[in-house]
C-alpha cells in the first residue's frame, strides 16, 4: 500500500513538472515575440504627403511602438536625402532616374499609388478648357492674357513649382516637352500653390488631384476636352499623371517595410480613392521612366 502511494505521488510530481515546464516554455516563446518598433521618417513629395500622413496615423494607431513622421520638401529633396541615408523613405512623384544627381542603383523603388495632375486657374478667369497647345503657350510665355484663349481681358499670372518638384516635372514633361518654361514666381508645395491660385485674380498653375477636391476658389481645367478624373487617368485618356514612389536606401526592412506594405492593404483602398489618388490595381496602363505608356 505504501509502495503504491509513493509511486502515485512520484508520477504526479513528474507530470506536474512536465506541465510546469510546458507552461514555462509557452510563456518564454510568447515573450520572445517582439512588437514592431522603430521610427520612420518619410520626406519629399508634397503631392504624396496627404496620403502618407493619413496612412501614417492609421499605421501608428495599429502599431503604437512605431513613430511615423511625414514631411514635404519636394521630390528632389526626398530622393537626395534617402540616397544620403538621412531618412528612411524618400517620397517622389518621379522616377529616381529623372532627377539629376541621383543614382537609381543606390535606392529601391516602391510604387504605392498613382496621382493625376491638372492645370488649375482662379475661378474667375472665364476659361473651362484649354488645348495642350494653348497650355504650352501660356507656360512658355507666348500667351499672356486670358482673352487670347477665350477668357476675360485679364493678365495671366503664371505660378510654377520650384525646381526639384516632381509635380512640375510630370506636368512639364506632358505639356511642355522640351520647351523652356517662362520665368515666373515659384512655390515649394502643392498646398501653397492651392492657396495662391484660389486668391489671385488671373492665376494659373497645376496641382495634384489630391489638392483640388473641394476647393471653391479655383477650377481644374479640361485639356483637349478631357476632364481631369481618376477614371480618365486609369486608361490614359488624361495624360498628365505619375506614380507616387517611396524610395528606400537598399531593401526596406522592419517598420519601414511594414509601413510601405500598409499602402497595399485592401482596407486602405477607399481612403486612397477618397483623397484623390488611384490604387495601383485600378490602372489599365503602365508607364516607364521615359514616359512610354503601355497597356497592362
Amino acid at each position: 500500500m505504501k509502495k503504491w502511494l509513493v509511486s502515485l505521488l512520484a508520477l504526479a510530481a513528474i507530470g506536474g513538472a512536465s506541465l510546469t515546464s510546458a507552461n514555462l516554455g509557452t510563456s518564454a516563446f510568447a515573450a520572445s515575440k517582439s512588437k514592431l518598433t522603430g521610427k520612420v521618417l518619410a520626406v519629399g513629395s508634397t503631392a504624396l504627403q496627404p496620403l502618407a500622413e493619413q496612412l501614417g496615423e492609421r499605421f501608428s494607431s495599429a502599431n503604437s511602438s512605431v513613430q511615423i513622421t511625414v514631411q514635404g520638401g519636394g521630390s528632389g529633396a526626398g530622393l537626395t536625402q534617402v540616397q544620403a541615408g538621412s531618412v528612411q523613405i524618400g517620397d517622389s512623384d518621379i522616377f529616381a532616374s529623372q532627377e539629376d544627381g541621383i543614382d537609381p542603383s543606390k535606392i529601391v523603388d516602391h510604387k504605392v499609388a498613382v496621382i493625376g495632375i491638372a492645370p488649375v486657374v482662379n475661378k474667375d478667369v472665364g476659361v473651362k478648357s484649354l488645348t495642350k497647345s494653348q497650355l504650352k503657350k501660356i507656360f512658355t510665355g507666348k500667351v499672356t492674357n486670358w482673352d487670347q484663349v477665350g477668357g476675360k481681358d485679364q493678365k495671366i499670372d503664371l505660378i510654377n513649382r520650384a525646381s526639384g518638384s516632381g509635380t512640375r516635372t510630370v506636368f512639364e514633361n506632358a505639356i511642355l516637352g522640351n520647351a523652356t518654361a517662362a520665368s515666373s514666381q515659384e512655390q515649394d508645395s502643392n498646398g501653397t500653390v492651392q492657396k495662391i491660385v484660389s486668391t489671385t485674380p488671373g492665376a494659373i498653375s497645376y496641382l495634384a488631384f489630391s489638392y483640388i477636391k473641394g476647393q471653391s476658389g479655383l477650377k481644374a481645367l479640361k485639356i483637349n476636352g478631357v476632364s481631369p478624373t481618376n477614371k480618365n487617368v486609369e486608361n490614359n485618356k488624361w495624360k498628365v499623371w505619375g506614380y507616387e514612389h517611396m524610395y528606400t536606401k537598399g531593401k526596406a526592412t522592419g517598420a519601414t517595410k511594414a509601413f510601405i506594405n500598409y499602402f497595399y492593404k485592401s482596407s486602405n483602398k477607399s481612403l486612397i480613392k477618397k483623397l484623390g489618388y488611384i490604387p495601383l490595381p485600378s490602372m489599365k496602363v503602365v508607364k516607364n521612366d521615359n514616359g512610354v505608356v503601355k497597356d497592362k
